[in-house]
């Protein structure tokens, strides 16, 4: 099995990469000592002649500057160049109620959940460029840097991006519905690594594979990169397929969403510090799924868990939306299944097959006329139009549940019920309110550090086997964000 898995994984590797490399070729133009009639120079004239920083003779044209829903761009339409930023401010607050006095507290507060900047650009022809940086609460981290060729509904991306896995981890945090994704998503989708990855979207088709490596996100992920690498251990490969079939995707007022995704991950990670000094540190040969009751100003992580002595993982993932004008509604449900390798010498649960799933389902409505939108070309919901002069209102609902219970990992489960508001105010500024109330199972007891509830004394306990009752900690949550795109 694991000989037939090396050759897949080599000849995907070579077949991606000899497409790359075929269409890059493909794609240069020819050079020659006099430019052609119809390049980017300006003139002959001695006041037409341009030179860099490096004494380098350099084409050039003029660029108009508009404000594009009050976004700054900066383009020549004839020379096929756009230049723009594309910036956002997410400030959130959040408070927690309904916890008795001795279980463990839920803090809520004040963040900057995203403070992102980023620079985009369409270069002549086909490409296309982009550095997404992001500060939030003052900590750096790396969200996408990539390089893009695009011909004919065929789309060619390298660089540090998201798999295309779960239409509501690839959806921008700019137009999700709710504050923060579904547990099952947050737990489970793949998110941002190095890779590369092919698209193609015809009409009502799009499908999609791609093979990554490393998360690139800060300088501690870099730091546990290079000293795994010094000790002889790589960082493994994922694989990661989609395709997605949109009935209707030519009707502006209604259409069908159905997709499947499938990956196969490696266990090796480089979630923590590999400086942790046991003798498998946690992110390397082993899982550690986890999440929040899907909320982020509190740090709580009730269901988590952790495991070692993993094969390999697969990862399937369906999803299921619909919109006929302001109404939309979609879900998804994902599984993960861990394979162990019984003669691994760091395996620490038994060798059976672990199984982990969860799903979601959300709807919300335009009350004043908006429409929801939908981009055929990524498969997923974008900005709705607003019905007023001065906006429109979105109400929603959400149910989302986690289990991270199997065998004998017992992780905990979850489930929430979310409701929320959404004050559209224009094209760059919305103002959003959820409200949340959480229940989780005794096990979820964010690694024994949780009160989850009593033992038949009356007494809270941390211990799912002393605790009396199947039901672990519950709360209410009240969050809201003011958020701001220019």
């Amino acid at each position: 099995m694991k000989t037939r898995l090396l050759l897949f994984r080599n000849a995907l590797l070579i077949a991606i990469f000899c497409v790359a490399s075929a269409t890059t070729a493909f794609a240069q133009e020819p050079q020659s000592a006099t430019p052609p009639a119809d390049t980017d120079q300006a003139g002959d004239n001695d006041e037409d002649v341009r030179y860099n920083q490096y004494g380098v003779k350099v084409n050039f044209f003029k660029l108009d500057a508009t404000a594009q829903n009050r976004i700054l761009v900066i383009e020549n339409k004839e020379k096929g160049y756009k230049f723009w930023m594309d910036n956002r401010i997410q400030v959130d607050a959040a408070t927690y109620f309904g916890i008795p006095q001795d279980y463990t507290q839920m803090a809520g507060g004040v963040s900057l959940r995203r403070v992102r900047m980023a620079v985009k650009a369409q270069i002549k022809d086909h490409w296309y460029g982009e550095i997404d940086l992001n500060f939030s609460n003052g900590v750096f981290e790396l969200e996408d840097a990539i390089i893009h060729y695009e011909t004919n509904g065929f789309e060619l991306a390298v660089g540090n991006f998201k798999e295309d896995f779960s239409m509501e981890e690839t959806t921008t945090s700019r137009y999700t519905t709710f504050m923060e994704r579904a547990m099952v998503v947050s737990a489970f989708a793949p998110g941002r690594h190095i890779g590369l990855a092919a698209r193609y979207h015809y009409k009502w088709f799009r499908a999609s594979a791609g093979i990554s490596g490393q998360l690139v996100d800060n300088a501690d992920t870099r730091f546990n990169v290079e000293e795994y690498n010094k000790s002889g251990k790589g960082i493994g490969a994922n694989y990661t397929g989609k395709v997605v079939f949109m009935p209707w995707e030519s009707k502006p007022d209604y259409g069908l969403h159905i997709g499947y995704n499938v990956s196969y991950r490696s266990p090796k990670k480089v979630d923590d510090n590999v400086s942790s000094g046991s003798a498998a540190p946690r992110g390397y040969g082993g899982n550690y799924f986890s999440t929040r009751n899907a909320t982020a100003i509190n740090r709580t992580k009730y269901i988590s868990a952790e495991y070692y002595g993993v094969k390999y993982d697969m990862l399937h993932g369906f999803e299921l939306a619909g919109y006929y004008k302001g109404w939309r509604a979609n879900g998804e449900y994902i599984l993960n299944d861990s394979y162990m390798d019984a003669n691994s010498d760091i395996l620490n649960v038994n060798a059976n097959t672990k199984h982990f799933s969860g799903f979601y389902v959300q709807t919300s409505y335009l009350l004043f006329g908006g429409k929801q939108r939908y981009d055929s070309s990524q498969s997923e919901f974008t900005q709705p139009s607003r019905g007023k002069k001065w906006g429109d209102i979105e109400l929603m609902f959400r149910y989302d549940y986690l289990n991270l219970n199997s065998e004998d990992v017992e992780g905990g489960s979850g489930q929430n019920y979310t409701a929320g508001i959404v004050y559209h105010i224009n094209n760059n500024v919305k103002f959003l309110i959820n409200y949340q109330y959480s229940q989780n199972d005794k096990y979820a007891n964010n690694k024994g550090k949780a009160i989850i509830g009593r033992k038949a004394d009356g007494t809270p306990t941390s211990n799912p086997k002393d605790a009396v009752s199947d039901f672990g900690a519950r709360f209410h949550a009240l969050q809201c964000r003011i958020e701001l795109d220019f």
